[in-house]
């Protein structure tokens, strides 16, 4: 039985190391691309990935133009990996499978060694489905934008590397909620609770709750708490005082804040699409990833 995708990108790790003893990321991608030929796929390789690895032979697509032309994206590689093209997809609506070749892997949750059994039904239509809120994140400045972000995981505002604590006036929906005065605050989302936000002591969301969550890091009151809050929410961060303060999306980029900027958090109009296999839940990747069953008879 062919797929059911007939179009697939292939997007791996820029600049990577060897991958160990399955080889190069050159030669994962090129055992990956003949096995989706055998598949019927048509496959097209990202530009970058193109690029960094020196592969040919397969047309090489720009992420709108794999937007337009191909039903999946097959990324190979870690989380990292993923969030970078899954905001780049996320306006296309276009699936990503995700084929773990990095660490701790969330969210690129195949087995590099085990992907043809994995992939094979998968390919014929055999996968769940699994979508994720982006949040839409912008940086205030006298009233103007001067930094427009997309987020997958979180929304971090960081004291300077030197520097003493920040204080942070925070609102929701325009209510005042508090002044805090920490090392910074994380707003993440339910795929985010599990990377810095569960660091600094936050709850762990389940993908399918519509929420977000506010973590303080290192509080100068104990009694700020993580809060969980409905991501219909609108979330803003205003630097009061400290310096050298940064605001992160995903890790990813980084502004440089002055005194009297404001940080507005919303939900994104798009969602990221994520395929399992068939019988996949969240928990299967908690216990995986996080060894809850370790020492258990």
């Amino acid at each position: 039985m062919k797929s059911r995708f007939r179009h697939v990108a292939l997007i791996g790790k820029y600049h990577a190391s060897p991958a160990g003893p399955t080889g190069s990321s050159r030669a994962v991608l090129e055992d990956i691309a003949h096995f989706l030929h055998a598949q019927g796929c048509e496959v097209a390789l990202e530009q970058e990935t193109a690029a960094s690895t020196g592969l040919s032979g397969h047309a090489a697509l720009d992420v709108a133009a794999i937007g337009a032309q191909c039903d999946l994206g097959l990324v190979v590689g870690g989380d990292g990996t993923m969030l970078g093209i899954g905001r780049r997809l996320a306006g296309h609506g276009v699936p990503l499978i995700g084929i773990n070749q990095g660490r701790l892997g969330f969210i690129t949750d195949i087995p590099l060694e085990n992907y043809q059994a994995t992939l094979t039904p998968m390919l014929r239509g055999e996968y769940e489905e699994d979508r994720r809120t982006l949040m839409h994140a912008r940086v205030m400045r006298d009233g103007h934008c001067v930094f427009d972000a997309l987020a997958m995981n979180d929304v971090v505002v960081n004291r300077g590397a030197t520097s003493g604590m920040v204080e942070l006036r925070v609102e929701v929906d325009g209510h005042f909620v508090a002044n805090q005065r920490a090392d910074g605050l994380i707003i993440a989302s339910p795929t985010g609770s599990t990377a810095y936000a569960l660091s600094a002591g936050g709850p762990l969301l389940h993908p399918s709750l519509p929420g977000w969550v506010l973590v303080p890091i290192a509080p100068h009151t104990l009694s700020n708490r993580p809060i969980v809050l409905a991501d219909s929410a609108e979330i803003a961060i205003e630097l009061v005082a400290g310096r050298d303060a940064s605001a992160n999306f995903d890790m990813q980029s980084l502004a440089s804040l002055l005194h009297g900027d404001r940080i507005i958090v919303r939900r994104s109009q798009y969602t990221v699409r994520f395929l399992h296999p068939k019988g996949w839940t969240y928990f299967d990747t908690l216990r995986k990833k996080l060894h809850w069953n370790e020492g258990v008879a």
